[in-house]
């Protein structure tokens, strides 16, 4: 598998990707073609019906490079080919993600309103004693690293569609603000809306999972959690950019 750290430079790719390098074109294909799966299948209904759509994205990329212009990078100019691939068949499937427009899952409280203070309090609106989400340090434990992955993977996949697609381009893909607007064709007012929503959904899986179990007394002994305290979830946060990782 490519590792896209350690790819050529955009300049260097094109140029070879336009004289038929076929070693380039492993090596992008490589690097990108399983973060472009995962995106696909966000639009379509079937994983075949997403491999489908990264293979005609490959072929409209070989079809394509001389016309590649650089006003974006290579990897953006990619993805946006395969993001209209992607809904044009997903039309065809019936299934559309409307980016433009906010629906009723991106309206609402995105964390539990009982967490902060009432109006009524002398700090309305400041969170309630120990209800401010806490920072996150190192992984202590590779186990509980790759179960916190596990959890955050979960709760990437629960997510409606249009959220998924949006935290996994930022979060994941590492794209910015600008760059996830462009390619989904999204307003940045709406692409705000849809990546906070999607990452309180995510953390508040992950501090309800690892939330403390209250021990049960059995003849005076008290059993151990049964899953880790909330200090060591912390403490094993992965980032939702190694969760994205297949």
């Amino acid at each position: 598998m490519g590792d896209p750290s350690r790819l050529p430079p955009d300049a260097e790719l094109v140029a070879r990707l336009r004289v038929g390098d076929e070693a380039a074109f492993r090596l992008v294909l490589d690097a990108w073609s399983p973060s472009m799966l995962r995106l696909a299948r966000s639009f379509v209904s079937t994983g075949d019906s997403a491999e489908e759509v990264v293979q005609e994205s490959w072929l409209g990329v070989i079809q394509g490079i001389d016309r590649f212009e650089s006003r974006s990078s290579l990897k953006t100019w990619v993805f946006r080919i395969l993001v209209n691939i992607a809904k044009g068949r997903g039309a065809k499937e019936s299934r559309t993600l409307p980016f433009s427009s906010l629906l009723p899952e991106d309206e609402g409280p995105s964390v539990d309103p009982s967490r902060f203070r009432p109006d009524t309090d002398a700090y309305p609106g400041h969170w309630n004693p120990g209800q401010k989400p806490q920072a996150w340090a190192s992984p202590e434990s590779e186990a509980l690293h790759g179960e916190a992955r596990r959890v955050v993977g979960e709760a990437l996949a629960a997510l409606p569609d249009r959220h998924r697609v949006v935290v996994a381009l930022r979060d994941v893909e590492g794209y910015t603000s600008d760059e996830v607007c462009h390619l989904l064709n999204i307003s940045p007012g709406n692409q705000r809306v849809i990546l906070h929503r999607a990452r309180a959904a995510v953390r508040t899986r992950l501090e309800t999972y690892f939330a403390p179990v209250e021990p049960q007394r059995h003849s005076g002994a008290s059993t151990r959690p049964r899953r880790p305290t909330r200090h060591a979830a912390e403490a094993a946060r992965p980032t939702l950019r190694d969760c994205g990782r297949g």
